[in-house]
């Protein structure tokens, strides 16, 4: 097998640290020189996923025509250079997709956004709960693959899957992108309400009513119910809404102490996704005429409209109405 990862970051890393398992022959293609120079040279990625010690048969590199020979190409780049990235792809490879958002401008989710740069590359999406230092140091991961193949659907999982790796198959690709973008903006609010020292019972109580969120989002836009409750859905909002390993959290928690969303997004060398979706989202779900109130509210929050104590009370203050 032949695999590569399009995208240097913490999370196309660690897949290319996955896949490498047995000395196989994984090929990273990255935007940053050093990250290059720090992979072939030392077997390091110190910019994005310190501290993991790489597999020496991983080889990095900045042109994509390096990436021609691969028999299957993994993209992790942030969402809203996904498609800019996917058209320099070089032949008709088929495409896993990893990164998790809505394009701006169009509403698009990624698989849509893939499709559209490169209509002749079959497209696969492979989402769920991952923080990268973990997936990268072995520990055990389940995820959700994605693809409306079934043939090839299975054809990907073998060739991904490891011991501690477990792709659950699925032909709900909307379900699973729904999931993952949609995630990204409920960590910020969950952040929040943990640097704004809400408690607990605030973080449970936006995790459940920003599922009910993600939900009514992801039927609306065609995803089923089952793959919402799954792995890419409920199995993502939970890990990503209770760590500040996840960037969105921290984002959210910085917001909640009072830091500004300016200085905080000014101050990262890596994406919070969430901040680039939740606008994209608020104006989609508003155009379906779906009700999203957390979504609504870190929009806010993000643009600096209204202070957080106002922000809270105007949630805490929405009508009673039935579960």
């Amino acid at each position: 097998m032949k695999a590569g990862v399009i995208g240097g970051g913490a999370w196309g890393t660690a897949l290319a640290q996955l896949l490498s398992t047995g000395g196989q022959d994984v090929r990273l293609w990255a935007l940053e020189p050093e990250v290059v120079d720090a992979v072939n040279s030392r077997h390091r990625n110190p910019l994005y996923l310190p501290g993991t010690a790489l597999h020496p048969s991983i080889v990095a590199t900045s042109d994509m025509t390096a990436m021609a020979d691969r028999d299957m190409l993994l993209v992790v780049t942030p969402a809203q250079h996904l498609g800019a990235i996917v058209a320099q792809a070089p032949g008709r490879t088929p495409l896993v997709l990893c990164s998790k958002g809505i394009e701006a401008g169009t509403g698009l989710l990624m698989s849509q956004v893939a499709a559209r740069a490169r209509p002749d590359a079959a497209i696969a999406v492979l989402s769920g709960p991952t923080f990268a230092h973990e997936v990268a140091a072995g520990l055990p991961t389940a995820v959700t693959l994605a693809c409306a193949d079934a043939d090839l659907a299975r054809q990907l999982a073998a060739r991904i899957a490891r011991p501690a790796f477990r792709p659950y198959l699925s032909d709900d690709v909307i379900g699973a992108e729904v999931g993952g973008a949609v995630k990204n903006v409920l960590a910020i609010a969950c952040g929040v309400a943990d640097g704004a020292g809400l408690g607990l019972n605030a973080r449970a109580s936006l995790i459940s009513r920003g599922f009910a969120e993600m939900t009514r989002f992801g039927l609306a836009r065609g995803a089923r119910a089952e793959t919402l409750s799954g792995l890419s859905g409920l199995g993502d909002l939970v890990l990503t809404c209770s760590s500040t390993n996840s960037r969105n959290f921290s984002l959210g928690k910085g917001l909640g102490e009072g830091q500004s969303a300016a200085d905080l997004l000014a101050n990262r060398h890596t994406v919070a996704e969430g901040a680039f979706t939740a606008p994209v989202l608020r104006d989609a779900a508003r155009d379906a005429g779906v009700e999203m109130p957390v979504v609504e509210a870190v929009c806010a929050l993000l643009e600096d409209r209204a202070p957080i104590a106002t922000i809270i009370d105007a949630l805490l203050s929405r009508p009673l109405r039935p579960e």
